[in-house]
């Protein structure tokens, strides 16, 4: 950086020279030419050229480098980028060869097996949900993030909710401590907004009543919630003790790296994820009507609630171009669109629906684009859909939010349990697995998974994917040659 014919930029090095705030920015600018700061401008500039420094001179420099500042400061961002992958090596580990191995023979079965030696790198395609460890490790907390990371997710999730004193923090709901904590057996159960209930039983032992826990991120400080350590989400409705109510973990889930995680706040996760090299996704969380304190109790309104969590990011220094703010509400997304387009190009209009039925048609997803908004997320059923020959292909949804020029991010992957085990007994039945309830007759095996995500990746033309096991999408795009 800053050569031209051999020799130093003098532009660049005022740059350097003349922002003594933005040390920290020099480091990552420099970073490998640290001989650049060590020269002085006395040192590069005859003095019968500083005695003609005038002040209209100086001005005119001061312009260009007020405006080549965020030019500098964007690739400064891509630089602590590459320097982390680079620093960083990635393991997949062995569940993408695990899935791979179960894939019925095929094209894509034989491809995906030529890329086991990898190399592997972090790639924006992976997109760790909740840090991207989640499969195994408590959701929201460092741990999850770092394993994330470590599996080559390279955009990573924050969920942004709030406590009383208005600091923002990461968790996936307002009121989900009870499941996702373990504050009930902490001195701080008394503040839950609904205190731990055990669950009644008759005299057959036939439960009458499940047991249940309500507490808020809004019930406490944020010194309060930092106190509590991070569980797997669970809980037990047979639960007569607090203790018992913290159970609960899936069998297809494990308790090995439940042991005491460490939960974050907003702040706290853009400084993780800059450390270790990724972009990323908060999503701004709706208020839960449920809880004794509500957002406009503490930010005023929730605009300024969505304001606050973009500021976090401004005053971190981070580029708008490494943030993919999320929402399910489209006031939010409009509000960053209109009040803060730097972040609102890229926001994330999330689709909230259950079933077919509830999602947006053509002209609806065309209105969006009118609108401003350029990304939509919906659930991965959502863009998928099964044909006459039983094989997985885009949806209607997929080619009409094409066809109106939306991009798509979609979720979740690795998040409802083995194939054939939990996902396969709920066809036909009243509650269908919710995230291939489209593509329930095309599924055979665990393998599944990936020719899931291939046509996502391949047909669909998705930007990214949300994966509670990031090492399973970052294998597949790896070998697909995905960004």
């Amino acid at each position: 950086m800053g050569r031209r014919g051999g020799g130093t930029s003098p532009g660049v090095f005022i740059l350097l020279t003349h922002f003594p705030g933005s040390l920290k920015w020099q480091r990552s600018a420099a970073r490998g030419s640290s001989r650049l700061l060590a020269v002085s401008w006395a040192s590069l500039t005859p003095k019968r050229e500083i005695k003609m420094f005038t002040s209209k001179k100086a001005a005119v420099l001061f312009i260009l480098t007020s405006c080549l500042l965020p030019v500098f400061s964007y690739a400064a961002d891509d630089a602590h980028e590459r320097d982390a992958d680079k620093d960083r090596s990635v393991q997949v580990g062995p569940r993408p060869f695990y899935l791979i191995d179960k894939m019925s023979p095929g094209p894509l079965k034989r491809k995906l097996e030529q890329c086991s030696e990898g190399p592997f790198r972090k790639t924006a395609f992976s997109i760790g949900h909740r840090g991207g460890g989640t499969l195994q490790f408590p959701e929201h907390t460092k741990e999850s993030h770092e394993a994330g990371a470590r599996m080559g997710a390279g955009i990573q999730e924050c969920d942004v909710t709030f406590t009383k004193d208005r600091e923002l923090v990461c968790r996936h709901d307002q009121c989900d401590l009870h499941t996702t904590t373990n504050i009930l057996v902490t001195p701080l159960a008394d503040r839950c907004t609904q205190p731990f209930s055990p669950a009644q039983f008759d005299a057959s032992g036939k439960r009458i009543k499940a047991a249940t826990a309500l507490c808020c991120t809004s019930d406490l400080t944020v010194d309060e919630f930092k106190s509590l350590k991070g569980k797997m989400d669970a809980s037990n409705p047979n639960a007569r003790t607090a203790k018992e109510f913290l159970g609960g973990t899936p069998n297809w889930r494990t308790d090995l790296y439940s042991t005491g995680a460490t939960v974050l706040t907003h702040k706290e996760s853009i400084d993780l994820l800059r450390e270790l090299g990724s972009q990323y996704t908060p999503e701004l969380k709706g208020a839960n009507r449920d809880a004794k304190l509500q957002v406009e109790a503490v930010f005023g309104s929730q605009t300024a609630y969505a304001q606050a969590m973009i500021d976090d990011y401004k005053a971190a220094g981070i580029s708008p171009r490494l943030v993919w703010a999320q929402s399910f509400n489209k006031d939010d997304i409009l509000y960053w669109i209109k009040n803060d387009p730097d972040f609102g190009r890229q926001a994330v209009f999330l689709d909230s629906a259950n079933v077919p039925a509830e999602l947006p048609n053509a002209a609806q997803l065309k209105g969006y684009a009118s609108q401003g908004i350029r990304i939509v997320a919906p659930p991965m059923w959502a863009l998928l859909a099964v044909d006459a020959h039983g094989k997985i292909v885009p949806s209607q949804y997929a080619r009409d939010a094409k066809a109106a020029g939306l991009d798509i991010i979609t979720w979740t992957l690795e998040r409802s349990g083995r194939i054939v085990e939990e996902v396969l007994p709920t066809r036909g039945t009243p509650s269908p697995s919710f995230y291939f309830q489209t593509t329930l007759d095309a599924l055979h095996n665990d393998g599944d998974l990936m020719t899931t995500l291939d046509v996502l990746g391949r047909q669909v033309g998705i930007l990214g994917i949300f994966s509670d096991w990031a090492g399973t999408v970052t294998y597949y795009a790896n070998c697909m040659g995905l960004k």
